[in-house]
């Protein structure tokens, strides 16, 4: 029994040589959507096995019809078309329910293929975005530099310093030769990094933490 495939892109001509070329595959292409809402709505009344969603689409993108199509409780595998090897689309098409991710780069052979690893329940993702994300997680295994394992910035941890040591915001601003403005933007980044309501707050949690000192 042949594998059917549904087609969602926005490109008619690309749709078009997609049919023919999957149908030369061996699939049964068994419908074509020309944006997100239209290919949720088909999907839901073909019920594929595969559908091949672009990412880029108008009224509705692919990550959200993925998202909309998983919600109703669709078995298709939803396999993503897109231009560019982008991580944090990649990310967001995962988290939607996406089984499978592919560039626009790849070759016939290599679509099918993922289509049939798809069907079968198997993760695809194109060469190009295997080595991205390989380099990636081989970037978390990295140490950290003490630069980047900072709560605060240089600066944000000056200003703390100077309120720690009792300082005002006119003063802070005089001493670090930055307007008050500034100042008061540096303790509301201050606020939100350290989870604090107020001076005092984020004081004793920079003091808990190492940040700054109390004379």
């Amino acid at each position: 029994m042949s594998i059917r495939l549904m087609l969602a892109d926005d490109h008619r001509m690309l749709r078009e040589g997609l049919r023919r070329s999957m149908t030369d595959a061996g699939f049964d292409v068994v419908g074509e959507a020309g944006d997100g809402i239209e290919a949720v709505t088909l999907a839901g009344e073909l019920r594929p096995d595969v559908v091949l969603m672009d990412v880029t689409m108008p009224n509705c993108d692919g990550v959200e019809a993925c998202r909309q199509l998983k919600a109703t409780g669709t078995s298709s595998r939803v396999v993503m078309l897109t231009m560019h090897a982008d991580q944090e689309v990649l990310t967001n098409a995962i988290r939607a329910g996406a089984i499978g991710y592919l560039t626009k780069d790849c070759s016939t052979r290599e679509i099918a293929d993922a289509v049939r690893m798809a069907a079968g329940g198997d993760t695809v993702l194109s060469p190009q975005l295997a080595r991205s994300m390989l380099a990636e997680v081989r970037k978390l295994d990295e140490p950290r530099t003490p630069e980047e394992q900072r709560v605060v910035t240089r600066r944000e941890e000056e200003v703390l310093q100077l309120i720690a040591d009792g300082c005002s915001t006119p003063e802070v601003a005089e001493r670090l030769y930055i307007s008050q403005k500034t100042v008061k933007n540096h303790l509301a980044s201050i606020y939100q990094k350290l989870d604090a309501r107020d001076r005092t707050q984020a004081v004793l949690q920079a003091v808990r933490m190492g940040i700054v000192r109390l004379d």
